[in-house]
């Protein structure tokens, strides 16, 4: 039996919530009239069991059964870490010094 399951990858926008990521996902369409390209976002709710992956991390989230009203997503794996910004080096920083 082949897996019909959707696989998507996009950039991690959110985490604010209890083991959910906010992913969106870019892609490119052509208008089936005018033939001119676009760019649409999707923005796509996953479940993060472990609540491993972090903002700006690219991540791979595979179809499920409906956890919730707008969750149908979970998590596979990250496929690269976030480069820490300035600010994140900082609070580094402050918690070694503590």
């Amino acid at each position: 039996m082949h897996n019909m399951a959707k696989t998507l990858t996009g950039t991690v926008v959110s985490t604010k919530a209890n083991k959910t990521i906010v992913i969106e996902v870019h892609a490119r369409k052509t208008h089936p009239i005018y033939k001119k390209q676009y760019s649409v976002t999707n923005r796509i709710m996953a479940h993060d069991e472990n609540s491993q992956a972090k903002m700006g991390d690219k991540v791979t989230v595979v179809e499920i059964r409906p956890i919730s009203k707008n969750k149908h997503f979970a998590l596979k794996n990250v496929l690269s870490h976030a480069a820490l910004t300035k600010e994140d080096k900082a609070v580094i920083d402050q918690e070694e010094v503590a």
